[in-house]
């Protein structure tokens, strides 16, 4: 195993409508699999390693994602910067990077991810929406989703909103904050005028916990559930998983604090 001397932080933008998800995978397109590629035609080697903050689900989209780059020799930031962009596939930006010390490690240091999902409702939406607003077709009680989403703030056991857990899966998280707003960011003549945003905030997420978050939303809007229900199903934790999964498009990795 190559003992590295020098690492950087490489912070990154992407649109995940083409991908499944960040981390490399046999047979399929990833972010990290274009990355990868890169890297080493610029390079002309691969002596390097690249270590993502985590993992994404196919097509979830990011404003801020990180990862750990890995190498024995010093780069010219600037330069390095210039030749990501020029070569990476048109949905994928590096934003910055930075150099790092050998003990900053991206997984084990503390950080912060905020999720944003993009939705609609009422009658089908342009699909130019597709890639970053997922429509749901039924009338959806807006306030009440937005009383709603509060249940989730504070520190609860998410084990019905978790997939595929293990033995050693925690089930306990801090939800720091949690809201339905209304969209102002994407905007213009195909955008519905009923689009909103679910943006929720916390220091670690279960795998799917946040499009079974929004599921469960949904489910409260459309009359499925009471507020009492999505209550109830935090504190009876060890009931029957949450099934039902909003799509992945409408998801963004909105920021990741370190």
């Amino acid at each position: 195993m190559a003992r590295w001397t020098k690492f950087y932080l490489v912070r990154i933008e992407f649109l995940g409508f083409r991908y499944c998800g960040w981390q490399t995978q046999p047979g399929v397109k990833t972010v990290e699999e274009m990355i990868n590629k890169t890297f080493k035609f610029i390079f002309k080697h691969d002596g390097f390693k690249v270590l993502g903050s985590g993992r994404t689900d196919a097509k979830v989209s990011a404003d801020d994602f990180a990862f750990e780059l890995f190498l024995n020799d010093s780069i010219d930031i600037p330069t390095l910067l210039k030749d990501l962009n020029h070569n990476l596939p048109f949905d994928i930006r590096v934003k910055t990077i930075k150099e790092v010390d050998a003990k900053f490690n991206i997984i084990q240091n503390p950080k912060i991810k905020e999720y944003h999902y993009y939705f609609s409702y009422g009658e089908k939406s342009h699909p130019f929406n597709a890639p970053h607003i997922i429509n749901f077709e039924q009338v959806l009680d807006i306030e009440k989703m937005k009383e709603a989403v509060k249940v989730f703030e504070g520190k609860h056991n998410f084990k019905r909103f978790a997939c595929k857990p293990t033995e050693h899966t925690i089930f306990d998280r801090e939800i720091l904050s949690a809201a339905i707003e209304k969209n102002t960011r994407y905007l213009g003549e195909h955008v519905p005028e009923n689009t909103h945003v679910f943006k929720v905030k916390s220091k670690g997420f279960l795998r799917y916990q946040v499009r079974l978050m929004m599921a469960a939303l949904i489910d409260v809007g459309s009359g499925v559930y009471s507020i009492d229900d999505l209550k109830n199903i935090l504190i009876e934790y060890d009931k029957e998983p949450m099934k039902h999964n909003a799509p992945s498009s409408g998801l963004n990795l909105h920021k990741i604090s370190f």
